[in-house]
């Protein structure tokens, strides 16, 4: 099936801006693109593209005074399978871990690990390792947190979240890769479009190393388990931010995220979907 995604982001800009925008698809999910995932910016202005260290595509930009809109407008395709749970996925020990999985054991900026590493075990010490440790992370976290967008706040970590039991979905996410990294599960987040999230906006998961593959968790509950699509992966939402602002801050005046299964294509797309399919 197809997706078609995009989004909508005006800023004000009190003067001219360095940025770092994370918005484009992430390169494991390129080939299957039907559309460019072209960035569009009003007005126009020159932009340098990288991959960082964690594959993600990000754009450099100096945002000019006054406003910036940011757009895009694509097609991916999608097997449409939901996010699968694996029952008989087993947890590697410490010392048989991928080497690059190591990094995500580590306490970070919004996963302070260390300071729940004593109620991880009391919670889940007990339970099943592997998949089962997973789910059962995965439920708690989502009995444990009221969801509410007044309950966000750019600054909170996992044990804040923990204590405060509320938040909104980055809050999940990074409660649950705190957990599983105490437990000694390789755990990131990833930013994704999630087709069916009502409201819709920009999503965040975590993501736990079972049997070898990264796997997606949503504590939330609150989009179906399939057609994910993935944008940026780290170790918590601070690797992951879509826009980051340098020397000064910039007024968010409007987002507007678009993830619709077999929506109508863009005019000016319609061709290539045509030649690629």
């Amino acid at each position: 099936m197809k997706i078609r995604f995009g989004y909508e982001i005006v800023y004000s800009c009190p003067q001219p801006l360095p940025m770092i925008l994370m918005l484009r698809v992430h390169a494991s999910r390129s080939s299957d693109l039907l559309t460019r995932d072209e960035m569009k910016i009003t007005p126009p202005v020159a932009t340098d593209t990288y991959t960082d260290v964690f594959g993600n595509t990000c754009t450099r930009i100096v945002a000019p005074a006054g406003s910036v809109h940011i757009t895009a407008d694509a097609v991916i395709e999608d097997n449409g399978l939901p996010e699968p749970s694996f029952p008989e996925a087993k947890e590697h020990p410490v010392e048989e871990l991928p080497h690059d999985t190591l990094l995500y054991l580590l306490g970070s900026r919004y996963c302070e690990t260390q300071h729940l590493m004593y109620d991880a075990w009391r919670l889940f010490g007990h339970v099943e390792p592997g998949w089962s440790r997973v789910q059962a992370v995965c439920d708690f976290a989502n009995r444990h947190i009221a969801f509410g967008y007044h309950f966000a706040r750019s600054t909170k970590t996992a044990q804040e979240a923990y204590f405060e039991r509320q938040g909104v979905c980055r809050d999940y996410a990074h409660l649950v890769i705190a957990l599983l990294r105490a437990l000694d599960i390789p755990a990131r987040l990833a930013a994704v479009y999630a087709p069916g999230l009502d409201p819709m906006d920009f999503h965040a998961v975590a993501e736990a190393a079972v049997d070898g593959r990264w796997r997606a968790v949503d504590a939330t509950l609150l989009a179906p388990r399939s057609s994910l699509v993935r944008i940026a992966t780290g170790r918590d939402a601070a690797d992951t931010s879509f826009l980051s602002t340098y020397g000064g801050a910039a007024d968010l005046l409007r987002t507007e995220v678009t993830a619709v299964v077999d929506g109508q294509l863009p005019s000016d797309d319609v061709t290539a979907l045509v030649s690629l399919s």
